[in-house]
């Protein structure tokens, strides 16, 4: 079940040879060494592997918020450099802004952007009330949960329709169950607007549960060891947990992480 990507279609993000080194004042730290990826227009896709393995680095090197020391990312077909207004980023906190309402927090990308945030508001409203926060609409953070947060900022990167998401531990920080209901939300979301995402994790049933593929990653210096089809059919639901090939799966990858 273990495959190296090779396809005829034109991927969505294409990363060759990338490569992350930090110049310290006695020694370099090689964070990222020579990663070949290819991701798909539509697809989930999440990087597994152990803390500090340069899973973030490359996931900020996708998102054009770091330049890599060698190497290449190109992004629907051309090379990225920069953040893109077709990439949203969701990371471990929500950071929302505390003098703003939930929806202001969710229509800031808007304002960002420079366009009418009365144009988007219908959607606003239509992407709080997917996650079920809709009466929090006026609400501020400090009247939110963390994981109503959370949905907040889901919303907030999906308001102006990204191509691809990109996902750094987004729900780390929230208890297990929040953290399920969570995941439930973003592949509900994904599949409603197609977006792409790269998912940065190192929960293994997580990674299974979400994705089409994973790709594992070595401990650092980070080096991409495979990829690992899953082959499960969507919706998923939490029951897909339960059965034996979900299990058997999660082994494949736990013996590709070398902790077998």
């Amino acid at each position: 079940m273990a495959t190296m990507m090779t396809t005829k279609t034109a991927p969505l993000v294409r990363a060759e040879g990338v490569t992350k080194e930090y110049r310290g004042a006695d020694t370099d730290t090689v964070a990222l060494c020579g990663m070949d990826l290819d991701v798909m227009d539509g697809e989930f896709l999440s990087l597994l592997g152990p803390s500090g393995c340069g899973k973030s680095t490359a996931l900020n090197i996708m998102g054009g918020l770091l330049a890599p020391t060698s190497g290449s990312v190109t992004f629907d077909g051309k090379p990225l450099s920069e953040p893109s207004r077709d990439i949203g980023m969701m990371f471990q906190q929500a950071v929302m802004f505390p003098w703003r309402t939930t929806i202001d927090n969710v229509l800031l990308p808007i304002e960002v952007f420079g366009q009418s945030k009365k144009k988007y508001r219908d959607k606003a409203e239509e992407l709080l009330s997917m996650v079920g926060i809709s009466e929090f609409a006026k609400s501020y953070p400090w009247q939110l949960s963390g994981g109503m947060q959370q949905r907040a900022a889901l919303c907030r990167v999906l308001i102006h329709s990204p191509k691809l998401l990109l996902l750094d531990e987004p729900f780390g920080a929230l208890d297990e169950f929040t953290r399920e209901s969570m995941n439930a939300e973003l592949l509900r979301l994904q599949a409603y607007t197609k977006a792409t995402a790269i998912l940065v994790t190192h929960n293994i049933n997580e990674a299974v549960f979400m994705s089409d593929r994973i790709a594992v990653m070595s401990a650092r210096p980070g080096r991409l060891v495979g990829i690992i089809d899953v082959p499960f059919e969507r919706p998923r639901n939490p029951e897909l947990t339960l059965n034996p090939e979900f299990a058997a799966l999660a082994l494949e990858v736990r013996n590709m992480l070398g902790l077998l």
